[in-house]
């Protein structure tokens, strides 16, 4: 999963031509770090959605805009807005639930 930033973000995300699977994490968050495999899994196996991922505390004007409060969050978004979201570790079957209309 590629990085994305602040400055990045309304191009690599908002203005993409697919959807986008965005993980707002942080390099300390133990749960962030058990739900990177899963997402990277995802990633792996679809071909319609991009994944990428953002650093809160280096980018946290991204994270502020979407009222990222707790970590991990993970929104899809879909046309420039987001359209579902998780929030917290949950097990693969979760986020293949909460995105399956576009796995």
């Amino acid at each position: 999963m590629r990085a994305v930033t602040d400055a990045s973000f309304d191009e690599d995300v908002l203005k993409a031509t697919r959807p986008v699977v965005v993980d707002f994490w942080a390099p300390w968050c133990g749960p962030c770090h058990a739900v990177a495999p899963i997402l990277e899994q995802l990633a792996g196996e679809s071909t319609r959605v991009d994944f990428v991922k953002l650093d809160i505390d280096e980018n946290p004007v991204s994270a502020s805009r979407y009222q990222v409060l707790s970590i991990p969050t993970v929104i899809l978004f879909a046309d420039g807005a987001p359209v579902e979201t998780v929030i917290g570790a949950r097990p693969a079957s979760a986020f293949r639930s909460a995105f399956e209309n576009y796995l």
